[in-house]
């Protein structure tokens, strides 16, 4: 079946069944390697990716599911001259050590931020919990979460008076 889907603002005709998992699409189709195969039963989330802004496995997301939405990969946060703040705070915080996870840990916590600019340590930990790192980076995981927040987050304000 022939169905265009929308990835990191392009949109791409792509030939597969409709049940097959996006993530194949990505990968295999769209040469898209930031989504790893990790569980293949959206469990670990290594293969998160947006889907209309909030995070999906698509290791169990159906390709026909996507069709009419924005998909969004690593690779469509920012890019090697302009990381996505995120992306630089994971290199700041030296938070890879396998590297397996970051992608979901990267688009997973960008949802998080879009949705709360500045949460606190329990509200990271609580929504990264959803996903696995094999390795152990947990605490510079949420450190450049931490990080990334503080830097898009406005200055404070002084008052007058």
């Amino acid at each position: 079946m022939n169905l265009r889907i929308r990835v990191n603002g392009t949109e791409h005709d792509v030939t597969a069944a409709p049940d097959t998992p996006l993530l194949y699409v990505l990968r295999n189709d769209l040469t898209l390697n930031g989504p790893k195969f990790g569980c293949g039963l959206g469990q670990c989330g290594a293969c998160t990716v947006h889907v209309d802004g909030a995070p999906r496995r698509s290791c169990v997301t159906d390709v026909s599911s996507v069709v009419g939405k924005e998909v969004v990969t690593l690779e469509g946060l920012g890019t090697p001259d302009r990381p996505h703040p995120l992306q630089q705070a994971f290199i700041d915080e030296q938070a890879a050590q396998c590297g397996y996870c970051l992608n979901g840990m990267i688009m997973r916590a960008a949802a998080l931020l879009a949705r709360t600019p500045r949460p606190s340590r329990a509200e990271i930990t609580t929504a990264m919990s959803a996903n696995l790192c094999r390795c152990g980076t947990h605490m510079r995981i949420v450190r450049a979460i931490e990080r990334a927040a503080e830097r898009a987050a406005p200055a404070p304000t002084g008052r007058d008076g």
